[in-house]
């Protein structure tokens, strides 16, 4: 297909991540844009503000004249989206061209140069912090995120077309879409079995995505995963590698060996050994595109971070409030060790949102274990997004597992009055569902009372 003779865009589940970045991008590149999501958002109104037209309502009266010309309409849609969906029914009965997303993003990518980040973990941090260096080095560049980047306050980083920055997303198999130029693999941990069904045939997806690059494209690896490529890593004999790591006024500050160089003191922001790896890897693609080390340097030190990464609500001597997008058991640990890094005095309180009845069942005991390690633990039910219930798997199953006698299953309407009993100085919300509606409420309840 080519996309420069379509001039309708329809999304359904324009409301998702992924799919609002290549909304804005379509309707910046002067398409008719028109979408559906269940209900509204942040994301969809803004995306409103951006000119785009979105309705809630599932059914083809919705659907505008100009778009009633399968010639000229293209219907990108979301895995997540039912196959009964009265839209998505109605567009392919009638001749339309529908694809999923990541055939779509696909498509925008084969002909710019292509930068491709994969992995089960730091995904989102890696783009955004990938795109922010090209962007800051003047790279005429497109960058799609998995998150709103706190520097762009925006999930897309519209620069020009000649590269592109895109997430590789496993779920799906996705980026089996795509053809990159270069790609990096960052972790290869089991998730998503209910895709999969089991680690190994994951594993082998990664290989797939691997021999995925065009001609020459290179591949960088984190250390110690299964696949041959460039490596990169913390404090080892890795290509890429951070050494003489110590914190200053809360920044990590540090040296990276690369196999050329050293580049020497250099300033990243984020907490946690995790984003470190994160900022590592996406400096190396930077420096084997060819930016220039100076303004990488500089803009590495200006990233902000993204959405629900880490973000900080509330920061004071007294009192701190972190929310984080967490959802796998090595995320949470990640999670914690940052926390443990930045506050080791402090006392902690963890508010869990699970996500997925599949993902709780089939980590169940790794979750137990990362969240056992809080000082305190508060457990919402389970996120269900996509999924029907599986018997048996509750909340309150993980919460018997959690070796910890401060925890307790709560429910969003007690959440407040449960925070307020804590004695905590560092209060956490993690999860992927929906418990980052809740923010602005915990927010403002505990700046109120301090």
């Amino acid at each position: 297909m080519n996309l420069k003779n379509v001039n309708n865009i329809y999304f359904i589940g324009i409301g998702g991540i992924g799919m609002s970045a290549l909304a804005r991008y379509f309707k910046a590149h002067k398409k008719n844009v028109v979408g559906y999501d269940k209900t509204p958002t942040d994301i969809t109104n803004g995306l409103v503000d951006f000119g785009i037209n979105v309705h809630y309502e599932d059914t083809t009266e919705n659907i505008p004249i100009e778009f009633l010309k399968p010639v000229s309409t293209l219907v990108i849609y979301t895995p997540a989206v039912p196959k009964s969906h009265s839209e998505l029914t109605y567009f392919r009965n009638n001749g339309y061209e529908v694809l999923k997303r990541s055939k779509v993003l696909g498509l925008i990518t084969e002909n710019s140069f292509c930068l491709a980040i994969a992995g089960t973990h730091g995904k989102t941090t890696t783009t955004s912090i990938l795109g922010h260096l090209m962007y800051e080095c003047e790279i005429e560049l497109t960058a799609f995120l998995g998150g709103i980047s706190e520097n762009y306050n925006s999930n897309l980083i519209l620069n020009g077309n000649k590269v592109t920055v895109v997430e590789a997303d496993e779920f799906d198999r996705s980026f089996l879409a795509l053809s990159p130029d270069m790609a990096c693999i960052t972790s290869m941990d089991a998730d998503h079995l209910d895709i999969y069904g089991e680690e190994e045939s994951l594993k082998k997806s990664f290989v797939e995505f691997s021999k995925r690059l065009k001609s020459k494209g290179k591949l960088f690896v984190k250390n110690g995963l299964p696949l041959e490529g460039i490596t990169y890593g913390i404090e080892d004999d890795s290509d890429y590698t951070i050494q003489n790591i110590r914190i200053e006024n809360g920044t990590y500050v540090f040296d990276v060996k690369t196999p050329k160089t050293v580049l020497e003191k250099l300033e990243f922001n984020l907490p946690g050994r995790h984003n470190l790896s994160n900022a590592l890897i996406a400096l190396a693609m930077a420096v084997e595109y060819g930016c220039p080390h100076r303004q990488l340097a500089n803009a590495l030190a200006s990233y902000k971070g993204v959405k629900r990464r880490f973000t900080y609500h509330i920061k004071t001597e007294k009192l701190v409030f972190i929310d984080d997008y967490a959802h796998h058991p090595e995320e949470i640990s990640a999670v914690h060790q940052a926390v443990r890094e930045m506050y080791p005095t402090k006392k902690v309180l963890a508010i869990f949102q699970p996500h997925l009845f599949s993902r709780t069942r089939d980590f169940i005991d790794d979750f137990a274990l990362s969240l056992s390690k809080f000082d305190e633990i508060l457990l919402l039910d389970i996120y269900p997004a996509r999924e029907l219930p599986i018997e048996g798997v509750t909340s309150s199953w993980l919460l018997d597992k959690i070796n910890n006698e401060k925890k307790r299953l709560v429910s969003k309407q007690e959440l407040i009055d449960r925070i307020h009993e804590s004695t905590a100085q560092v209060i956490l919300t993690i999860g992927a569902g929906d418990i980052g509606e809740e923010v602005k409420h915990i927010k403002k309840e505990l700046s109120l009372a301090s």
